[in-house]
């Protein structure tokens, strides 16, 4: 029996009729806070100042609560309080896998007429790194035959600042944010942080929600905000063509990129884009990625399914197919999911695939499962947003007399 730690949080008792937050401050760019300041009458003049302040107390320091910005005025913090949030969404659930990764189910409040939304976000601790899974959609558009996610209907983007909170609550959690007595100002280091890479790798297609991963991501590498390295980030795309080029222009970090077949044939199953953008034109838009070099690879994700993609000659198709790419393949040990009807390959062929491509020249890491226990490894991801909703309707039926519905 695995030892897993689940903590619950208690649902709303009404769920219908929930009335949306305040608009938050959080994934806003600097001229968006600074005019969400000049909205409330901070003075032109104090704007910019101000704008620095929040900046600082939001993403260096982790503060979710106005109260606490001890160098802005006490009028100052009851507007902003007024008219705005910065509270972090709502954990319903958090669990604990034996390995250590983390899996939490956050509720974000309804925006508009809408109703709240839940994603899933996943934090591997390593070695070396603590890398935190990101969500960019609350459920996927795409309907890869391999992933839990995909199974699920598409509800909507996330925003920029729902983004950017998945990353606050985690080092929230993680105590990695400094110690309330440290002196306002301080320069926070970067070393000893437990978040050390984000990865755009959780539920949804993050370059069919391009500009609020793109705000969000922004803010993440900012060097006075979260201040994570471009470098130590990676936006994972299921090929999206198009927005590829984009992505190296205006973001500008790391690109992974899930191939997982060799043959339009079989990636038109597994990853059905591929009938929209097959793997030629997908690997030219790899090709001509803004800044690609050998200290700036991009990762092909490649799902090692038994008798579907994993003979040794997909291995040396793959070879050739990558063949002047700068390029890291990792191999990922299919992760079941309740309903899935692949396997994964066996360990002795998945060690014989990697060792086709380690010869051409090319590092290819096994990725070891993480979280598999509790549904938090590669490819298994899903909200329960679905199986609430239909709860919530049994509720909300049984409560309405006969004829009144």
């Amino acid at each position: 029996m695995t030892d897993i730690a689940v903590h619950p949080v208690p649902r709303p008792a009404a769920p219908f009729a929930v009335e949306a937050d305040p608009p938050s401050l959080i994934g806003l760019s600097r001229d968006a806070l600074g005019a969400a300041l000049a909205e409330i009458g901070v003075p032109e003049r104090q704007v910019r100042m101000r704008v620095a302040q929040l900046w600082n107390w939001l993403y260096g320091r982790g503060v979710a609560d106005f109260g606490a910005m001890a160098n802005i005025g006490k009028d100052l913090r009851t507007a902003l309080a007024q008219r705005f949030t910065i509270a972090r969404p709502q954990i319903v659930s958090e669990q604990v896998s034996t390995d250590g990764t983390r899996k939490w189910l956050l509720r974000f409040p309804p925006r508009g007429a809408g109703r709240p939304v839940e994603v899933e976000a996943v934090y591997i601790p390593e070695e070396d790194r603590g890398t935190l899974c990101v969500s960019s959609q609350v459920g996927c558009t795409l309907t890869c035959s391999f992933c839990h996610t995909g199974t699920q209907r598409m509800v909507r983007n996330l925003t920029a600042g729902e983004i950017v909170s998945q990353i606050l609550l985690a080092r929230d959690r993680l105590g990695d944010f400094p110690d309330a007595a440290t002196p306002v100002g301080a320069v926070i280091p970067n070393e000893g942080r437990r978040v050390t890479n984000v990865v755009m790798m959780g539920m949804g297609e993050p370059l069919y929600n391009f500009d609020n991963v793109r705000d969000a991501l922004l803010t993440v590498s900012d060097g006075e905000g979260i201040a994570l390295s471009k470098r130590r980030i990676t936006l994972s795309t299921s090929g999206v063509v198009p927005e590829i080029p984009r992505a190296g222009e205006e973001i500008g970090v790391m690109l992974a990129v899930s191939l997982h077949a060799v043959r339009d044939e079989l990636r038109d199953v597994l990853v059905p884009i591929n009938k929209k953008y097959p793997i030629a034109e997908l690997l030219a838009a790899c090709r001509a990625y803004p800044g690609l070099s050998n200290a700036r690879r991009i990762t092909f994700e490649y799902v090692m399914l038994k008798d579907v993609n994993d003979t040794l000659a997909d291995a040396r198709e793959l070879v050739r197919l990558l063949r002047g790419i700068p390029a890291k393949i990792n191999l990922i040990p299919f992760n079941p999911w309740p309903g899935s009807s692949y396997e994964c390959s066996d360990w002795e062929q998945i060690e014989r695939f990697a060792e086709v491509i380690n010869r051409a020249g090319y590092a290819s890491p096994i990725r070891t499962p993480r979280g598999r226990d509790i549904l938090a490894a590669c490819g298994q991801l899903k909200s329960e947003s679905e199986r609430l909703r239909a709860r919530e309707r049994l509720a909300l039926e049984a409560m309405i007399p006969a004829g009144e519905g």
